[in-house]
Parts: C-alpha cells; structure tokens; sequence
C-alpha cells in the first residue's frame, strides 16, 4: 500500500533554503538537464500528432483531435475506440500525449476520451478556473456533450485531483475511479514536508519570469528526476511537451495548478464529508529518485483510504512518477482488471 508524489501544501510554509538555491540556478541558466536519446519513431508519432491532422494512428488505432466549448474555454481531446468510455486525465508538465503508450490498447475494448485539461496542451488559456472543481465541471461538460451518461475515470498527477473532483461532485456517473501518484491537497501523512517545486510554484510571477526561456532545461529536471525509469521518456517526447508548455502562457497555466492548491484543500475538505462509494484504485510510485528514492507510503493511497469507501492500493515497484510512461503495459493489465470488475491481484507485480 502506497504512493507518493506532490506531497501536502501548507499555505504558512516558508521557501526552503533549496528552493532558494534552485531559484538561483535556473536564473543563472545552469540547472542541469541529460542528455537524452532522440528516438526516431517517438519524433515521427509526435509529429504526426500536433492538430495538422484530424486523425492519426497509434498503433494500428485510428484516434482523431477535436475541440469542444465547455464551461466557457475552447477544450481539446483526442478520442478512439469503442465501447464504455474511459476518460484519461493528464498530469504536470504533460499534455493528453502522456497517455500515448496505453490508449492504443485500452482502445480495443472502451472510447477513450483524453482532454487537455484547462489551459495546458492545445486547450485555451484562462487567467482562472484552475482549481479542481471548476476543471472538473470542463471535463464534466465535455463528456456530457460527447452523450455518455457514465464513464470510467482515470487521473494522473494534478489529473488525479480533477478526477477526485468530478468524482465527489457526480458520485452516480463515475462507475469506477482509478488515480495515480498525488497529494491530494488537504490529505496528505502528516508531517511530510511540502516538496520544493510545489512552493516554488505557487509564488506569484516568480517562476514565470525565471524559467521563461529556460522551459526546456527546466522541464527536463522533472521528466528525468522523477523517473525510475528515465528512457521512458525520450528526447522526443520531451521536445512534444516542452513545445507547448513554453508557448505563450503555457508555463503560467500550469503554475496555476498548484496556486490552486489552497483552494483545492477547502473544496476536498468539504467533499471528503461524504466518502467516495464506487471502487477506487489508488496506484503509487515505488522509487522516485529527487524524493530520496524508495517510496514506503504512496500519499495517494493514504489519501484516498480517507476519501473514499472501497479502496485498492497498488504499488508500482519498479516505475517512477510517470506511470503510463515507465510501466504501461502493467497498468493497461491493472485498468482493464479494475474496470472489468476483476481482481488486480491477478496482475503480476512489477
């Protein structure tokens, strides 16, 4: 039992002398960034994916781009297959492209639906509405519009607290609910100290002025570091997120996220008064390098065990914070189990 990821914010707590330092170092430009392995068939799917086209393959799967106005914002999705639908929600500082690994082959059974949350990806940009209700009720709209009355949810990272958000606030339409590595804010194991970048984020203007320019530097620092496995995210991929993130205000929107954080904890505070009935998988990292390496408490399962009735937690061993990325064929065996209704024990451990 599991997880960790972007541990509790406290809104009183004071920039560490690291994030002092690490400010520092991405002023002067000097903040490391490897070297990475460009792969030729991850440059040519990214390519083939920007909204040049319609629609695409993934592995012998046709998926195509769309854009929907929802709750006042253009948002875009890429959508394929048949069957149920399963909604996919993305992480920071990732796009729907994150999913790529496991959509092909969650395809063959179920509509995947994967949006670009609010302000993130090809989506627009508002200056508000990043807190998890408000990001929710997007998503919320868009599969409304989309004609599915029930849906099958899965969220990653700053995903997983819009997707705790859509569950809390439509308990009847979310059959099964499947979150992965994150804080949920207001629910973390006491004591834990808030990570460096979640400070960092939430000041106001600083980070934008400092990385601006640097995106790609900055960036790399978090695909990599965070990962146990760092070729799972190749050059290529890198060059497809960082590609939007360092468009104009794509930065500022994903700093958004965590300034709503404050904000997330009161909504998930009033929330967590009424559990979550349907079942729940929490699935954790196992080694995360930057957070001292092997994981003992995954503070996604923790929090969820609060917030919800029916809980399986699942530790990843051998996978990082990117867990679509570094273990996808594991998890596409652990959502089809879970969402099939069958036990995940039968889904060998990594």
């Amino acid at each position: 039992m599991v997880r960790i990821d972007k541990p509790k914010f406290h809104t009183s707590c004071r920039m560490t002398a690291t994030t002092f330092l690490l400010i520092a170092i991405i002023a002067t430009g000097t903040l490391f960034a490897s070297p990475l392995v460009l792969n030729q068939r991850n440059t040519a799917m990214a390519q083939q994916q920007h909204l040049s086209g319609n629609s695409f393959q993934l592995d012998n799967m046709t998926f195509s781009h769309h854009t929907a106005s929802v709750n006042g914002i253009k948002l875009h999705y890429v959508i394929g297959g048949h069957g149920d639908p399963i909604v996919l929600l993305h992480g920071w500082p990732e796009t729907w492209y994150e999913f790529r690994l496991v959509m092909p082959a969650l395809a063959k059974n179920y509509t995947v639906i994967v949006p670009d949350l609010r302000g993130l990806g090809d989506s627009s940009k508002p200056l508000t509405g990043y807190d998890g209700k408000t990001v929710a009720e997007d998503i919320h709209q868009l599969v409304t519009k989309l004609g599915f009355k029930t849906i099958f949810l899965v969220g990653h990272d700053i995903g997983t607290q819009v997707a705790y958000s859509y569950a809390a606030a439509h308990p009847t339409v979310v059959k099964r609910l499947a979150v992965m590595d994150f804080t949920i804010p207001g629910f973390g194991p006491a004591g834990r100290p808030p990570i460096w970048w979640a400070l960092f984020h939430q000041t106001p203007d600083v980070p934008e002025a400092l990385v601006q320019g640097k995106e790609m530097m900055y960036l790399s620092w978090f695909y990599r570091g965070l990962a146990y496995n760092p070729s799972a995210i190749t050059q290529a991929d890198i060059n497809e997120f960082v590609s939007h993130y360092s468009a104009p205000g794509g930065m500022r929107a994903g700093f958004e996220y965590y300034r709503a954080f404050p904000q997330d904890a009161i909504q998930n505070q009033n929330y967590s008064k009424t559990k979550l009935a349907m079942p729940v998988l929490a699935v954790g990292a196992g080694y995360i390098p930057v957070l001292g390496g092997n994981i003992t408490m995954p503070s996604i399962i923790y929090g969820m065990k609060i917030l919800a009735e029916n809980v399986e937690g699942i530790t990843v061993s051998n996978s990082g914070h990117w867990i679509p990325e570094e273990q996808p064929d594991f998890l596409v065996k652990l959502l089809n189990n879970f969402f099939s209704g069958n036990s995940t024990s039968t889904v060998g451990r990594t």
